[in-house]
This record gives C-alpha cells, sequence and structure tokens, in this order.
C-alpha cells in the first residue's frame, strides 16, 4: 500500500495457448479443429506477415513486453488477470465449439512473470479441453503458487472468492463468474458432483440478489470487493440495460470493482457510486495479430488498468489506464495518436454513463465522473 491508497492491476483477457505457446520455449501440441486452421503455428504466421518476423523461441517475458516494466513502476498490491485458456496437455477437445485455447504447463513461467496474485477462470475457453483439462489447469495453477476464482472442482470450490492478504489487515476478495453471454456452454456450470465454472445464467435482478447474499456472508469491514464477471459479446460498445442494472446492484452489495471483459476490445467505463465499473476491459495477451475483418474495433490497442481505492471503504481514489499496443506478440506502448483515439472512442461510449475519459501528459487515460446523473 502506498499513499494510503489500495492499488489494483486489472488485466483483460490473457490468452497464452495456441500461437502463444507455440512461440514460448516449450510448444504443446499445435493440433487445432477450426474450420479454416489447424495448426497453432498458422497463428504465428499471420502475426509475422502483419509485423515481422518473430525469432523464436521468445522467452517467458516477451509477450508482456513492455507492461512488465510498467507494472514494476506502478507497484500494484493485487495483480488479476482473466486467464482465457486451458493449462494442459491433457484431455479431449471440448465438442461443439470452434475454437479451442491451450498452453502447455510448462510454459507457465510466461504467467507468472506478470506476478499475478488472482486468475480468474469463468470464462469460456478454460474448459476447451474437457474435465481432464480443467483438473490439469487448477493442478497446474496450483503448483506453480497461483490463486485461482471461478473455476474447481465443484461448484462450492468454483464459488469460492480468492482472497489476496493486505497489509492494511484487510483482504481483496475475487469472485469470478461468467455469464452464457460470453459463449459459456450451459454444461461447463460446476455442480455438486462436477467440475466446471462458476456460470450466472444472465444480468438479472435475482441473480444481483444471490450474488448480494454471498458477498455479505464473506466480506468484512476493510475488505476490498472485485466482481470479475465474464460476459457479453465479442464486439461493439453497447451495454444492455440490464447489465446497467446488474452492475448497479452489485455495487449497492458491496462490490468495490467491477471487473468485466470477453470483448476483444476495450467497452465504457463508469464511475458509479465511487467505485469503478469496467464493462469490458478488452485482451490484454493473446495471439489474434493480423486476423482481419473487426479492424474498425483496433483491438490491437490494449489497456493495463491501475485502480486505487480506499482501503477502509474502497472508494474509487483513481483509475488510471495504459494504452499499449500487441505487435509481434508483444505489447508496446502506444502511439500517441492510437492513444487519443482510443480516448476519444471510450470518452464518447463513457458519456452516456455520466463518465468522461481524460488524457493525463503522460499518456494515461483517466476516467472521472461527470456532474449530474447517473443512467439507471
Amino acid at each position: 500500500m502506498h499513499d494510503g491508497v489500495v492499488t489494483l492491476f486489472l488485466g483483460g483477457d490473457v490468452m497464452l495457448g495456441r500461437g502463444v505457446d507455440q512461440i514460448l520455449p516449450y510448444p504443446g501440441d499445435p493440433e487445432l479443429r477450426e474450420t479454416y486452421i489447424r495448426d497453432a503455428r498458422a497463428y504465428v504466421g499471420l502475426a509475422e506477415a502483419a509485423n515481422g518476423p518473430i525469432a523464436q523461441p521468445v522467452d517467458f517475458r516477451w509477450p508482456w513486453g513492455e507492461a512488465l516494466p510498467l507494472l514494476d513502476d506502478a507497484a500494484p498490491d493485487v495483480r488479476v488477470v482473466n486467464l482465457e485458456t486451458a493449462v494442459t496437455g491433457d484431455g479431449d477437445f471440448a465438442p461443439g465449439k470452434g475454437v479451442h485455447y491451450r498452453m502447455s504447463p510448462a510454459n507457465l513461467p510466461c504467467l507468472a512473470a506478470a506476478r499475478p496474485d488472482v486468475c480468474a477462470l469463468a470464462n469460456n475457453h478454460v474448459l476447451d479441453f474437457g474435465p481432464l483439462g480443467l483438473h490439469e489447469t487448477l493442478d497446474a495453477l496450483a503448483e506453480a503458487g497461483l490463486r485461482t476464482a471461478g473455476a474447481g472442482r465443484d461448484a462450492l470450490a468454483a464459488g469460492r472468492p480468492a482472497v489476496v492478504p493486505l497489509d492494511t489487515g484487510g483482504r481483496v476478495l475475487v469472485f469470478s463468474f461468467g455469464m452464457p453471454s460470453s459463449g459459456i456452454p450451459d454444461d461447463w456450470a460446476a455442480t455438486g458432483e462436477r467440475a466446471g465454472v462458476d456460470v450466472v445464467t444472465g444480468p438479472t435482478v435475482a441473480a444481483a440478489a444471490a450474488f448480494a447474499d454471498r458477498l455479505r456472508q464473506v466480506k468484512r469491514p476493510g475488505d476490498i470487493a472485485v466482481a470479475s464477471v465474464h460476459w457479453g459479446p465479442n464486439w461493439g460498445y453497447d451495454v444492455s440495460r440490464s447489465e446497467v442494472r446488474f452492475a448497479h446492484a452489485l455495487v449497492d452489495a458491496g462490490v468495490d470493482i467491477l471487473h468485466g471483459h470477453s470483448s476483444h476490445h476495450p467497452r465504457p467505463l463508469e464511475v458509479y457510486r465511487d467505485r469503478l465499473v469496467l464493462y469490458g476491459c478488452g485482451d490484454l495477451v493473446d495471439d489474434y495479430e493480423g486476423i482481419g475483418g473487426y479492424e474498425r474495433y483496433r483491438d490491437d490497442l490494449r489497456v493495463l488498468y491501475l485502480v486505487s481505492v480506499e482501503p477502509d471503504t474502497g472508494r474509487l481514489v483513481e483509475a488510471r489506464m495504459v494504452p499499449l499496443q500487441a505487435r509481434a506478440m508483444r505489447l508496446e506502448h502506444a502511439s500517441p495518436e492510437d492513444t487519443e483515439w482510443l480516448r476519444a472512442v471510450l470518452d464518447r461510449f463513457s458519456r452516456e454513463f455520466a463518465t468522461r475519459v481524460e488524457r493525463a501528459p503522460d499518456g494515461t487515460l483517466t476516467p472521472r465522473p461527470l456532474r449530474g446523473g447517473q443512467r439507471t
């Protein structure tokens, strides 16, 4: 803790499988069962065609690039990412899915390089290689000393928050759950007898009330609660009224930060009752470079979210967003022009939520509440 605040790093989707796994020191089986591509190394080729050759193997820090010194400088107290890949050499391709992600457990030092305190797992790829793949994922992350939330060997384990102790004596509680709107198959939900993910059927009043009950049972004075939610479509800036009501209900119930993800690009932000709501963080690390079709969303632009809150209340003190760009499967600083493009887009769509996005002299972006009312 610095200057009387607790700072959290929140990252969007971290996908270290497929093409990323292939450039790391210990690539797994490159077989894919996609409609057009049957070998993960083809994604490396797409990235190289876009931005030049990648000398392989890269070291474990390579995919994070300039994000790592930025994080070192920021020295956040807690680091949270959505890990959107199975970590397994085992299991079978999950049926009925067009895309499957896995990384070799031997390449886990790449994930560890970012020193995440919590990996959220309630997403639509953690079970891409079935129950066997999920069990190996959970074992591999535990052996690496990485906390997880959102998936487990039964419903109780999947719903349990990750707990990160703070120097203040308080804790950061990270709850991870996902919704079918993000592509999570219905039969991936953990049950009393089946391993799986914590699935919430939708952003309903009943689901928000059920979560509020869970939160009341575990949150203590001095705790900071993060709800890490995998929801919504891959593309687009629209946030449904039901999603907004759900987010507000969670904050009303005691959530201090809503960490939304699933979209391939950042979605609007909101400062609601002095709490930060990230409706979609966008991707952070993946192998999507060179894939065409959605260029207007600029999914090559990635964001580090650094959120500082009061330790005793969880109220937002400051949020800083650091824009990066994926090039040669590595994160670099975004140019001033790209940073301004991102600021303008997020500002335009966040104003509907009585929030503006400003640019600081150092190039970081900051959401600030507008005077006036909130959308409900």
